[in-house]
This record gives structure tokens, C-alpha cells and sequence, in this order.
């Protein structure tokens, strides 16, 4: 008995370096990401963004970048002059299986942001760390309305979270 659960515990061991050793060799230039949830993401869409009791509508693209390590998403509002534009690039560290989202817009250096995920069935939920708190964007595709929906949300001190907006990316005509 305590044979088979000595070849048993080693086995794991194994499998587990063995399993650390190929993700690391997937991170850096000769790896790419690929995934069947962020994959879906590509293309073009219109964004329709709740935020504050108001309606807002940007167009959307979204295609890999940098040998396919990145999908870049540029979100730019269909007003001309545009009261908003960002460009986020979502890649994978294969390493510790989580995602990444580098998110720079408008409102420049000091806010742009870099947060980790990590996926939950058909959603990655992004956390960015800001010094008044963290700020969550959860991506969540669903399949039966072919649609994204991106949520928001600022968390105090205490933990509770408060809804900032929601994003509805519906695939653009």
C-alpha cells in the first residue's frame, strides 16, 4: 500500500514539472496565444455601453497582434470628434494560466492599466489595481445571443463592489 502511494505521489510530481516546463516554453516569442474564448472577441462590433444612466456607442475591432500573442480591441465612440478611444491588448501567461489586459485610452498615461484574469466557464474576469482600489471588467461571452458583455465595477474598502457600466458587443453589420 504505502508503495502504490509512493509511485502515485511521484507520478504527480512528474506530470506537474512536466506540465510547468511546457507552459513556460509557450511564453516568449516562439509561443502563441490560442483560445477558444478570447478567440471569439475577433472581428468587428458595436459596443453599446450603459454608464452613469446614460447610453453610449462606440465601434469596436479586434485582431491578433505581435506574432499572436495579444488580440488588440480598439474601442473608439462613433462621435466625431470621438469622446472616447482605448486600445487593450489581451494575451495569456502560460506560466501561471492567468490572462492580461493592458488598457490605455484617453485619458492617458497615469490611468492606463495593466490587470490579470482568470477564466470561469465563459467569462475572464480582469482585476486592475488602482490606489484608490481595485476596478473588475468581466468579459463574459454568451453563445445563445452571439453577443460579448463586458461589466464594470469600481470595490471599496470594504470590499463591496459598485456597477460603473455595462458593455454589449453585438457583431457589427
Amino acid at each position: 500500500m504505502l508503495g502504490r502511494n509512493l509511485v502515485f505521489i511521484i507520478l504527480v510530481i512528474v506530470s506537474s514539472s512536466i506540465h510547468s516546463q511546457e507552459s513556460a516554453n509557450l511564453d516568449g516569442p516562439k509561443g502563441r496565444f490560442q483560445d477558444d474564448l478570447i478567440s471569439k472577441l475577433e472581428g468587428t462590433w458595436r459596443l453599446t455601453r450603459k454608464i452613469r444612466g446614460t447610453e453610449v456607442e462606440n465601434s469596436v475591432s479586434a485582431t491578433w497582434v505581435l506574432n499572436h500573442q495579444f488580440l488588440q480591441i480598439h474601442m473608439k465612440d462613433v462621435k466625431n470628434p470621438p469622446a472616447y478611444e482605448a486600445i487593450v491588448l489581451v494575451g495569456y501567461i502560460h506560466s501561471s494560466r492567468q490572462y492580461v489586459a493592458h488598457w490605455c485610452d484617453t485619458y492617458g498615461g497615469k490611468f492606463s492599466a495593466i490587470g490579470t484574469g482568470l477564466r470561469s466557464g465563459n467569462s475572464v474576469e480582469f482585476r486592475f489595481a488602482y490606489p484608490d482600489g481595485p476596478f473588475f471588467n468581466t468579459f463574459t461571452w454568451s453563445p445563445d445571443q452571439n453577443q460579448w458583455v463586458m461589466r464594470l465595477e469600481s470595490q471599496d474598502s470594504t470590499g463591496t463592489r459598485t456597477l460603473f457600466a455595462i458593455d454589449t458587443l453585438d457583431r457589427a453589420q
